[in-house]
C-alpha cells in the first residue's frame, strides 16, 4: 500500500507538538476542521500516512511528524455531523524547524498548498516536497 504525505496545521496555543507527544501511542483526534476542502483531505487519509505538524499563527513552522493511526470518523466536536476527524500519533520532533519563510525561499516548493492556499489546515504534500522539507530540517 502506497503511503501518502500531508501537512496538518494547528495553532500551538490550541494544540502543540508537545501536547501531541504527551498523547502517547493512543494518539489524539485531529478534529475541529470546518473547511470542506480540508475535511475532504481528512477523508482521503489512510492508516500509516505521515503528516508534517505545522504550528500556524505563532511560529509558522513545521515542527514535527505525526502518523495517521485511525482513518476518518465523525468529528465529535461537530454538532451538524458533516465533518470528520482522524486520529494521529506523534512520531518525532524535527531536529531543526522549517519555517514558512524558508519554504517560500525554496523554488521547488513554490506550488505547495501551504504557500498557494495559506488558510487551508489539512493539505497533501507530494513525495518530492516531503523529501526536500525533511532535508531542510536536518541542516
Amino acid at each position: 500500500m502506497k503511503k501518502s504525505y500531508w501537512l496538518l496545521k494547528s495553532e500551538p496555543n490550541v494544540w502543540s507538538i508537545d501536547q501531541q507527544k504527551k498523547a502517547g501511542a493512543k494518539g489524539a483526534p485531529w478534529d475541529g476542521v470546518r473547511n470542506y476542502q480540508a475535511a475532504n483531505n481528512l477523508k482521503t487519509m489512510k492508516k500509516g500516512d505521515v503528516c508534517f505538524f505545522y504550528h500556524s499563527n505563532i511560529g509558522k513552522e513545521i515542527v514535527g511528524i505525526v502518523e495517521v493511526i485511525k482513518e476518518h470518523y465523525p468529528d465529535k466536536t461537530d454538532k451538524s455531523s458533516r465533518f470528520v476527524a482522524v486520529t494521529v500519533k506523534f512520531k518525532k520532533k524535527l531536529s531543526k524547524t522549517v519555517t514558512l519563510e524558508d519554504i517560500k525561499k525554496h523554488k521547488e516548493l513554490g506550488d505547495l498548498a501551504l504557500i498557494k492556499q495559506g488558510r487551508l489546515s489539512v493539505m497533501p504534500i507530494d513525495y518530492k516536497s516531503w523529501k526536500i522539507i525533511n532535508n531542510m530540517s536536518r541542516i
